[in-house]
């Protein structure tokens, strides 16, 4: 899969002020590791925010008891061992933090320390004869991009007519936007819409093509604007009672990527 610790896009920086407090929050984190993580079902709800900052990060994919900055000391020598990391997984939920949309669903110019994505989700069966299936998704770069993942854990081999709908904090790589292709050729029972916060890499031609492909195989890509991120505040964040007010250059922004998107598609 490709990279996503980069983003291209928007006409306005974000401000200085916010992303050394990403930084700092970064830092208190350990280094973010691998890709995307196929693994869980929708058993796991995220964890509240009164948590510890050890349930923190394993609510995060880490795994309690090892660190980047950890090692044990061999007896006798005084000398550091290293600890071998087990790798990230696909972290699934209900609902977000508050923080977690506020930055990673910005549609900001420069996306840094925005290295993996996440996916909320709506899954509607035909006839209506169950209850519609919503969660969200991320990924930090481990086994599977959180895109692919969604099929692995969420819709697998389903031979059933239904409606998935997307809120994505970036859109597909290359790599995922030709499985999602692939994917819509062989289940024609499934129809997919993405809603896009931002668009990633936008300028490269192989996303070019790739997102060409996507939409091409029957998949509606569109852009997310001021009443989709309104959305997914009230359904996939844990707000409590606070109201989502949009951030600055917000609309702009939107307005600048759907531009950008009808160049790609046309």
């Amino acid at each position: 899969m490709a990279d996503r610790t980069s983003r291209l896009g928007v006409r306005r920086k974000e401000k200085t002020a916010e992303s050394k407090v990403n930084d700092e929050r970064d830092k208190d984190k350990g280094k973010e590791k691998a890709v995307k993580k196929p693994d869980k079902l929708l058993t796991k709800d995220e964890k509240s925010p009164e948590l510890s900052k050890a349930d923190e990060k394993k609510s995060n994919g880490e795994t309690e008891g090892a660190t980047g900055a950890e090692a044990k000391t061999s007896e006798g020598t005084g000398e550091f061992q290293p600890i071998e990391l087990p790798p990230f997984e696909i972290v699934t939920g209900e609902r977000m933090s508050p923080f977690f949309f506020k930055f990673q669903f910005r549609n900001v110019e420069y996306s840094s320390g925005r290295n993996k994505t996440f996916l909320c989700f709506r899954v509607d069966t035909a006839g209506g004869d169950t209850e519609p299936l919503k969660g969200y998704m991320e990924d930090e770069h481990a086994m599977a991009h959180v895109e692919e993942a969604f099929f692995q854990q969420v819709l697998p081999n389903s031979s059933k007519e239904h409606e998935v709908t997307w809120f994505v904090s970036s859109s597909p790589c290359a790599d995922c936007a030709a499985k999602l292709a692939t994917i819509l050729q062989q289940r024609k029972k499934l129809h997919l819409t993405i809603f896009c916060s931002r668009l990633f890499e936008w300028e490269q031609p192989e996303i070019r093509e790739g997102l060409k492909a996507l939409v091409k195989a029957g998949c509606k890509l569109r852009m997310m604007k001021p009443a989709d991120f309104q959305l997914v505040w009230e359904m996939y964040v844990d707000k409590e009672d606070e109201e989502f007010t949009p951030w600055e250059d917000c609309k702009e922004n939107y307005e600048y990527y759907l531009e950008k998107l009808g160049d790609i598609l046309n």
